[in-house]
């Protein structure tokens, strides 16, 4: 299997692929190269196949991640009661309709009730979740709820912005297309929190 760093807090990074499995996946990656009239054995392609493999592993480790243990690695008690924002989360993710790349920012807010997290902790779950085979608008709704049932702050705030290669490079193929999602619980359902957390987050720096 797999063998995993940094468990103790949380966050498991790979640097071993597993053997079995990218076997697997090379073969049959092996078959597609054949099927769109490639030769495999060619000097340019005979490692792709496994190149592949070790890559779909990596794109997809989030789901041997616990979003919520990477949480609960780091949850402090303190009684600052106002928004914690982090911006500008790089996201990178694989559109499980064509399993193209999505990539693009997010940006994740809370509102304490007693207890915070350490704030590296948020991107990190961002990548969890979006280190599977996603869609943009449930990978917003799932950073959302891991946050506020993890945490039980007073409130969540999650938008992406993200460009789909599946509208770029292929279908309607649209290079500028931006496409944005958002998901809210508690105080940021009222409109002057939400707006606050919007006028703040499309800021300059």
């Amino acid at each position: 299997m797999m063998r995993k760093e940094n468990v103790m807090d949380g966050y498991a990074k790979i640097d071993q692929y597993n053997p079995k499995t990218i076997r697997s996946i090379a073969k049959k990656y092996t078959g597609i190269l054949e099927d769109i009239g490639e030769d495999p054995t060619r000097e340019g392609l005979v490692k792709t196949p496994e190149r592949v493999a070790k890559a779909l592993q990596f794109l997809t480790h989030g789901y041997d991640l616990d979003p919520a243990q990477i949480l609960k690695s780091a949850m402090f008690t303190e009684e600052y009661q106002q928004m914690v924002i982090v911006r500008d989360i790089e996201v990178y993710s694989l559109c499980e309709h064509h399993m193209l790349p999505f990539f693009g920012k997010a940006h994740v807010a809370y509102i304490p009730k007693g207890r915070i997290v350490g704030l590296s902790k948020l991107p990190r779950v961002v990548d969890a979740f979006a280190r599977r085979l996603q869609v943009q608008e449930r990978l917003t709704v799932q950073i959302r709820d891991c946050i506020q049932q993890t945490l039980d702050p007073a409130g969540v705030a999650v938008v992406i912005e993200a460009q789909h290669m599946c509208m770029i490079m292929r279908g309607i193929q649209k290079q500028h297309s931006v496409a944005t999602t958002s998901a809210f619980t508690g105080e940021f359902n009222k409109d002057v929190t939400r707006s606050e957390f919007l006028r703040l987050i499309a800021a300059k720096a």
